[in-house]
């Protein structure tokens, strides 16, 4: 038995819970936080996926948001990979906290897949700018 490489990645958010969760479960703002790998997204047919730009080329997105439990896994697939990416967004005083992680696909080598996480440092950080200013 082995197990994939994975890397999760955190950020505190002055801003209430549910707030966060609600602005993370809309993908329709993904563009406006995820800066690096999220040029454009729109709605397909099917009501469970949406299309992407992304810098790699076309991409989908679906998410599975559960409010309650806070959970916002989603499925990324691209022409590169297909991510199954747990994240969950759980109260921390007054603010949340936004954890999400990343397995390394099997298309992907180790400094492949490194290259790709680091750079979600720079969309968390858009994250909390943009909810912690009110932008949202």
């Amino acid at each position: 038995m082995s197990i994939a490489t994975s890397i999760t990645k955190t950020v505190g958010i002055e801003c209430p819970c549910a707030q966060v969760f609600a602005f993370l479960a809309d993908p329709a703002n993904w563009p406006k936080w995820a800066v690096v790998n999220v040029q454009a997204i729109e709605p397909t047919d099917d009501p469970d996926w949406w299309r992407m730009s992304t810098p790699l080329g076309p991409a989908r997105l679906r998410l599975r948001p559960d409010a309650e439990h806070g959970i916002l896994d989603h499925d990324f697939v691209d022409d590169t990979a297909a991510w199954s990416v747990p994240a969950r967004v759980v109260p921390n005083g007054d603010g949340a906290e936004f954890m999400i992680t990343f397995y390394r696909p099997p298309t992907l080598t180790e400094a492949e897949f490194r290259k790709q996480v680091d750079l979600v440092d720079t969309e968390l950080a858009a994250l909390k700018e943009i909810l912690e200013s009110g932008q949202a």
